[in-house]
């Protein structure tokens, strides 16, 4: 079968022949439709563990033998994965995909979108509380922008680098501001746009944002850092923390059958408020192009169809 392999640790994807996924007991063979990518599948790609050659792990839709349509996430059984004619998936991570959701929104509402979901819940958010969301120009932020609304944020700001993708979240009405980061003063930027301090801040890149935003919360303020895209290790004064709450949340480490029912929440909260995201798409052959994209940070979740 054709499939987008990497062939050794390091090594960018190729396009190519690779052999078959075998059906085996407890997995489920799946004809892939379209394919996601995100982030995760460049930061895990060479890790320790991994089978070399393999497919490009990622998320997708698909069917299964008798024709259901089914969603998975970056569970299939190695070497497999989502970029490939087939697929093989263990059977609990093989989701029926209700027939009013389209492919793209069932993977957007997938991994990206439990990692927004997971933490808002957490921080509580209270009606008419000023939100943060750092990093906010990916497919993540941008569904985290939409929840807080609908969780009753009543000012959500978008903080990343990319002043287009800003401007272009905030014309849409997605974010109320929207602040780049990197400047020279990063704190009076957000202290500035906090509406006299953030109440809750989801960060997901760490580093010195983190600490600059720390600087711009009330009294009160829940900080959820769930990424690390800008920066792992952070020099902290504790002050900056006094009454207020910085958790770490790993958003992806639960049972199939909780993520499951994430998931099914996350798509009747979209039927029910429609969330909005940038997409970037490719065709099947166009494999290594959309690999490159996601390295370079497209403030979009690219997708491909397979057929």
């Amino acid at each position: 079968m054709k499939a987008a392999v990497i062939p050794e640790r390091g090594v960018a994807p190729v396009l190519t022949e690779f052999r078959e996924p075998e059906p085996r007991e407890g997995a489920l063979l799946i004809e892939m439709d379209t394919a996601g990518l995100g982030g995760w599948d460049v930061l895990g790609a060479y890790r320790l563990g991994i089978e070399f050659p393999c497919v490009i792990r990622g998320e997708g839709v698909g069917r299964l033998k008798d024709g259901q349509r089914v969603y998975f996430g970056e569970r299939s059984v190695q070497p497999f994965g989502a970029w490939a004619e087939r697929t093989l998936v263990p059977a609990e991570e093989v989701w029926a995909v209700p027939d009013d959701v389209d492919d793209k929104t069932a993977i957007s509402m997938g991994i990206a979108a439990t990692g927004a979901l997971v933490p808002l819940e957490k921080a509580a958010i209270q009606k008419g509380e000023n939100v943060l969301i750092l990093g906010a120009t990916g497919t993540l932020g941008q569904i985290a922008l939409q929840l807080a609304r609908h969780m009753g944020a009543g000012r959500v700001v978008a903080a990343a680098r990319s002043e287009e993708s800003l401007q272009r979240l905030v014309s849409r009405g997605v974010a109320d501001a929207g602040i780049k980061l990197g400047g020279a003063d990063d704190v009076a930027a957000l202290k500035d746009t906090s509406n006299g301090g953030f109440d809750v801040v989801l960060d997901l890149v760490c580093g010195q944002p983190l600490l600059s935003a720390l600087k711009a919360t009330r009294w009160g303020a829940r900080i959820m850092t769930i990424g690390t895209g800008a920066g792992r290790q952070i020099n902290l004064d504790i002050a900056d923390l006094l009454f207020r709450t910085l958790s770490c949340i790993g958003t992806g480490q639960r049972p199939a059958a909780d993520r499951r029912a994430i998931w099914e929440r996350l798509l009747q909260i979209d039927r029910e408020n429609k969330i909005a995201i940038d997409y970037l798409d490719f065709s099947f052959d166009q494999a290594a192009e959309a690999w490159a994209a996601q390295v370079e940070g497209p403030h979009a979740k690219v997708t491909a169809k397979m057929r």
